[in-house]
């Protein structure tokens, strides 16, 4: 089984107000705290919607906008050019990545339940999502779920979920503690 990990990081951050993957946490930037948890996890990775130093940038598809499906498209597309068998996503502002992140979502289709990014999916989707994203006003990531029948996995594990500077500040505190 060859696995591509994926850092869906194409967002504006609007609740952010700045570049939030390249935000430090204890002095490492976000995205790298994710890129280093799914290094150990898969055969070769990639940073869906952005460029950042050391990671091979591949764009969303159809193309930018499309939210955190199209990121995952340009993934699944990108491993299935590329001969891999499936994609295990993160988002760039979803820490601490589990180190058995791929055991516990095998068999994939499967998600992080209420972590929608945190997923594990077969490239054979990727006309699928094409055909959903084409086909949908709402790019809701629940309802492709849904159309994919994704398994919902329950974890017991605190996130820290990124998404504006007071959360930042917040996980930073943590960390002191």
């Amino acid at each position: 089984m060859r696995l591509l990990g994926a850092i869906i990081a194409g967002g504006a951050a609007r609740r952010f107000g700045a570049d939030k993957g390249a935000a430090l946490l204890g002095g490492k930037a976000l995205i790298d705290h994710v890129a280093d948890a799914l290094r150990t996890q898969c055969d070769a990775l990639v940073i869906v919607g952005r460029d950042w130093p050391g990671i091979q940038r591949v764009n969303d598809r159809p193309g930018p906008g499309e939210g955190p499906l199209g990121g995952l498209a340009g993934a699944l597309h990108h491993a299935w050019a590329e001969g891999f068998d499936a994609v295990l996503c993160a988002g760039c502002d979803t820490l601490p990545i589990p180190d058995d992140l791929y055991d516990r979502l095998t068999p994939g289709p499967a998600v992080v339940e209420g972590q929608w990014l945190f997923g594990l999916w077969p490239v054979n989707l990727s006309k699928s999502l094409d055909q959903w994203l084409a086909s949908q006003a709402d790019r809701s990531i629940r309802g492709f779920l849904r159309e994919a029948g994704a398994r919902l996995v329950p974890l017991d594990h605190d996130f820290l979920n990124i998404n504006t500077q007071e959360a930042l500040a917040e996980a930073e505190r943590g960390l002191k503690t």
